[in-house]
């Protein structure tokens, strides 16, 4: 691990204002994720600014009777409010099927938006890796995939977002509200949070430089029921293959979104409108223009069995 500098902020604004300002800080709160980067020098950050002792801890009622999340509660925190499981269920089982209980305790809800991918070329420093090093190629491309995207790619990298939380919160319609350097506030819908590679792949969300996410937003519940299932090499500790976030109304209509299978959580209106007429409806339209690897081509097939268990369940 390189030498860096460290300071705890007390003030949102302010930390944003420092993080702008000086080349090569970040933001840290839970570290789950940047720490375990930092070891291998992924990251390498030269300052730290710690935001875990921001008054953004809670879970608040809003006017129109949706909820308003800090963003330093914790994945425990979140999963186990009785409001949560009570409304959005798709939220709290997402984040229970992700890592294990020491991890989410750890873990905070901003953390998790902005979890970096798991690309084994991503990780291992010395291959080629565009999202890394930008412009130095892509190792995954021609190498080995099978976790990797088969939808929103492009020729710079076929890296996933690994994540199981913002997957619930595509389908939840949340909205994610950050303050910048300059002390502006913004509310950024999760449907325009994360980008697509595109020939940027190193730029991960729209955040800028210094940007602080402060709260998750979530409207009013959306009733229905709710299901999360996550299909993975093992039962516990590891990321989605696939992943199928849903909320499914009586009279079969609903939302769906997609995790394990591109550059951000994957939902597509258009394709969630033929819920009524099944899985593989569903699934043809939201992977339409697919690009699979031959070491993934199997994730396709996956999604929709695993569209079909939750539309079974949700008739049974």
């Amino acid at each position: 691990m390189r030498p860096f500098t460290y300071e705890r902020a007390t003030d949102a604004a302010a930390a944003a204002r420092i993080v702008a300002s000086r080349p090569g800080a970040k933001f840290i709160a839970g570290g789950t994720n940047l720490l375990d980067l930092m070891k291998i020098e992924v990251e390498t950050p030269t300052h730290l600014v710690d935001v875990q002792d921001l008054d953004l801890d809670r879970i608040e009622q809003t006017s129109d009777g949706g909820l308003r999340i800090g963003a330093l509660v914790t994945n425990t925190q979140l999963a186990s409010d009785q409001r949560v499981r009570r409304d959005y269920a798709v939220l709290a089982r997402a984040i229970v099927a992700g890592a294990s209980g020491q991890l989410r305790n750890k873990a905070s809800t901003a953390g998790n938006l902005l979890q970096r991918t798991r690309c084994p070329y991503f990780y291992d420093t010395n291959m080629p890796c565009n999202k890394r090093k930008p412009n130095t190629g892509c190792a995954a491309i021609g190498g080995y995939s099978r976790q990797l995207a088969v939808i929103g790619v492009s020729d710079k990298c076929i890296a996933t977002f690994p994540g199981d939380m913002p997957v619930a919160l595509r389908v939840l319609d949340a909205v994610i509200e950050t303050i910048d350097g300059k002390g502006k506030r913004r509310s950024i819908p999760i449907a325009d949070f994360h980008r697509l590679w595109g020939e940027k792949p190193e730029q991960d969300t729209v955040l800028a430089t210094g940007e602080l996410i402060t709260h998750v937003v979530l409207p009013p519940p959306p009733g229905g029921k709710h299901f999360y299932e996550k299909v993975r090499d093992r039962a516990s500790y590891a990321f989605a293959l696939v992943s199928v976030a849903a909320v499914i109304q009586p009279d079969g209509t609903g939302r769906v979104a997609f995790g394990g299978v591109a550059p951000k959580p994957w939902r597509v209106p258009e394709a969630e409108a033929l819920l009524p007429n099944g899985a593989a409806a569903v699934t043809a339209r939201a992977f339409r223009g697919a690009t699979p690897t031959p070491d993934n081509a199997f994730k396709l097939p996956l999604a929709t069995r695993a569209l079909a268990s939750v539309i079974a369940q949700a008739k049974a």
